[in-house]
């Protein structure tokens, strides 16, 4: 049987049950009730070497980094705004998949990415969610189309893990099932390769 689609979250500060910590479990806790793997690299994990293109990767965080993103069928990426922008903890993490650059897939080719942003207040929110966009649209990864800014002033996570408000809980959903079918279409139109790939891919839905 098939593995169901793994889909990799990023993101969040050094603080233990960061805000943007929690906006990543909360999207990774609807794909895997979506039938969906999961795995989560934050807190202590984003603690990686300044990235030097010069140098091999061999630290033990650094080198799971890169292979998880390699593995991964789907992303979610999270950052806090600092200064109106991702967090050096972040984009130093993100700097480091130019390692992936001669993968079969490099950097985050046919995957869908979900991008969440924290902030005290919308316009450091915004801004850094409009920042990560632009990232993975460098990355050659899929933007999903719905992204998640999130104002800590009026949202917060409960002890359950789940945002204290409702519509914002909906939008994290939301991304959780874009990333999801995405990453399922692509497996599909990949097992069908000779076929028109939405023909295929509505095929093989059938069964």
């Amino acid at each position: 049987m098939e593995q169901p689609p793994l889909l990799v979250g990023i993101g969040g500060s050094t603080r233990l049950g960061s805000t943007a910590e929690r906006a990543v479990r909360a999207v990774l806790a609807e794909a895997e009730r979506l039938g969906a793997r999961t795995s989560l690299i934050a807190g202590e994990d984003l603690l990686l070497p300044l990235y030097d293109p010069r140098e091999p990767v061999g630290e033990p965080r650094a080198e799971r980094l890169i292979a998880e993103i390699a593995a991964a069928d789907g992303l979610v990426l999270a950052s806090p705004a600092y200064h109106g922008g991702i967090s050096g903890l972040v984009k130093n993490a993100l700097d480091h998949v130019e390692e992936l650059r001669g993968d079969a897939r490099p950097y985050f080719t046919g995957r869908a990415v979900g991008c969440l942003a924290v902030g005290a207040g919308w316009q450091g929110a915004v801004s850094t969610l409009s920042a990560l966009r632009d990232v993975v649209c460098a990355l050659r990864g899929w933007p999903t189309p719905l992204g998640v800014a999130v104002n800590t002033v009026e949202a917060g996570f409960g002890p359950d893990g789940r945002c204290t408000d409702a519509r914002l809980q909906s939008q994290l959903e939301a991304v959780a099932g874009q990333v999801v079918e995405f990453a399922r279409m692509r497996r599909l139109m990949a097992a069908h390769p000779a076929a028109h790939p939405v023909d295929a891919a509505l095929a093989a839905a059938r069964g």
